[in-house]
Parts: C-alpha cells; structure tokens; sequence
C-alpha cells in the first residue's frame, strides 16, 4: 500500500471524504477530521469568497487545539477541492488562501492540476486529482501530482464508466502511488474491497450527504435514505458533464429522468435553465441503497469501522480453503 507517510497514525479508516458541492463546510468537514477519515469541501462552497478565509482559519485552529489536548488522537487532515477550470475565476484568490494556512491537501478536478501543484508543494502541500480514465491519470502524473481518485461507475455527481476492476488494474500497470478508489462504496466492507483491488483509500462522498453535519436540505436526505440504485440516473444534461443523479429530483423538476437529452461538454453551464444541478437536481451514487438513517458523522465512521473490522475476520474465515499455509 502507498498511503503517504503524513498520513501515519491520523487515520482511523483508510477513507477519503469526497468534497460535496454545496453541502460540505465547516462543520460536516471538522466532524469528518476528528473521526479519523480525511474531510474535504469546494473552495467554491466559501460565499461569499472572503468565506473561504473564515473557514480556512477555523478548521486549522480547531482541528490543532483538538491535537494539543490529545495527541494520541487521530485526527485526519482536511483537503480542499479546487475546479481547475477556465470556468473558476476564483482559482487564483482562492489558491493564495490556501497558502496562507498551508492547506495539508488538495483535491483537484475538471483539468490537469498543472501550475497548482506547484503551488501546494511550495508551502509543503499534497495533490490528489480526480480522474475517470487511464488517459487522464497519465496527465495528472505528468503534472506532478501526489495522487489519484479514481472515479468509477456507480460514483455520485460527476463520474465515470469504467469498472472499479478494470481501472484501478490497468493505473496499477504504471503507478504505485497512492490511489483513492470512488464509486458506490458505503459500508466497511467495500472499504476492504477497494484496498483488495489494489487501492489504498475509499472515496466516500454519497454516504455522508445523509449525516446529521451535511449541508442538505432535509428532503435530500430523505431522498437518499429512501431510494436505491436503480432511483440513479446517468446524464450530462445539467453541467455538461455526465453524472450520477437521483431519478427523483429530476421528476420534481418537471423533467423525465429516462428521456433526457445530452448537453455540451464546452458549456458547463452547472444548469438547464431554472433547473440547478446539485442545487434543485441531486447527486448520489448507486451505494444509496445500503443507506437507512442520518447518523452523526462520528458515529457513521464508528460503523463503518466495526463494518471493516468485522469484513477482515470474515475475509480471513474463509481465505484457509483456498490458500494452503
């Protein structure tokens, strides 16, 4: 395994929390922290922009006093999402107060990392960027980058077609660092099954949409605790881009989910005329169906280990027929 050695003892499960647009802030990426799984959030999700310079300064004050009053905890680092896009006219103001606090991680998105991985790594930072294809991971390297996501079939919001098997297998070929593994992943045993495949943290963002700390509106976790997979459906209409969305909140917009029309890619217009992605249409991934309750964050990462926990001991169980000592 590849996980980072700034990562060693700060974990309490190999889990990367995917930064949610519009519902990750402060409180549900603190909660996400002290847990012990890494908490991420959009720049974008700071507005007005000087937000961003209030929030920065809270998760870093407070995640260190938390370490100063126990050291033995473990206590993941944040990660902020930035949109590297021709589209994100925040990029540069938002990348400087991310130096300013020395962001510990960055998750980028949407186009090759490129002059902001430099940046991160001048104040002692780490990259991971998101990518659906073997073509787009090899760009990320090129641009230095210390990571990769891999966005699979099933991932909530934008996400891509290829299997979990398939793509992790085919970036192993090439890349022995670390690797985030997304798709559809909601229970601890599909923690250990990313790791078996070869990666070496979940990518977890639909399961924590539900959590008591998220910035949904209610009825979005009540979506989520009440649909499965096949309430997702698969399209590029609402940002130009395709992904994950729940069937029903297209039906309330006025829209038929199984008769939608494509959008161009060139537009990312983040809407279909008064109808808003993420805002008025909402992501999930198809995981949705193993989610029952809205817990506090704390206690769904509890589960979630006593989940992985109890999936090595079954793993182990029934490995002796198959593997001779």
């Amino acid at each position: 395994m590849a996980i980072p050695a700034f990562l060693e003892n700060r974990l309490s499960l190999p889990v990367m929390a995917a930064p949610l647009f519009i519902i990750s802030h402060p409180p549900l990426t603190l909660a996400q922290c002290l847990a012990g799984v890494i908490g991420a959030f959009p720049a974008l999700n700071a507005r007005p922009q000087e937000q961003l310079d209030e929030w920065l300064a809270e998760l870093t004050e407070k995640l260190a006093a938390a370490q100063t009053a126990d050291p033995s905890r473990r206590i993941a680092p944040y990660a902020v999402n930035q949109i590297v896009h021709s589209s994100n006219d925040r990029l540069d103001h938002d990348m400087q107060l991310c130096e300013k606090y020395k962001s510990p991680m960055l998750i980028t998105s949407l186009r090759a990392p490129g002059d902001v991985v430099k940046q991160a790594h001048a104040w002692g930072g780490v990259v991971f960027h998101d990518v659906i294809s073997v073509r787009h991971a090899e760009k990320a390297l090129e641009a230095g980058v210390d990571g990769l996501i891999l966005v699979c079939a099933g991932a909530g919001g934008h996400a891509g077609t290829l299997s979990p098997f398939a793509l992790v297998r085919e970036v192993r070929r090439f890349y022995d660092g670390p690797i985030a593994l997304s798709g559809a992943i909601a229970h601890g045993a599909s923690i250990l099954a990313a790791q078996a495949m070869g990666a070496d943290f979940a990518y977890m963002g639909t399961r924590f949409i539900a959590t008591q700390e998220a910035r949904a509106a209610d009825g979005y976790k009540d979506m989520i605790v009440n649909s499965s997979a096949q309430d997702i459906v698969y399209s590029s209409l609402f940002t130009g881009i395709h992904g994950n969305y729940l069937k029903e909140s297209v039906r309330r917009a006025g829209l038929d989910p199984d008769n939608l029309p494509s959008a161009d890619k060139s537009a990312m217009n983040f809407g279909q005329g008064a109808v808003k992605a993420w805002k008025d249409i909402w992501g999930s991934g198809q995981g949705v169906g193993q989610m029952d309750d809205v817990p506090a964050t704390a206690t769904l990462v509890g589960r979630l280990a006593a989940e992985y926990r109890s999936a090595v001991a079954e793993l182990d169980s029934k490995r002796t027929p198959y593997l001779p000592a």
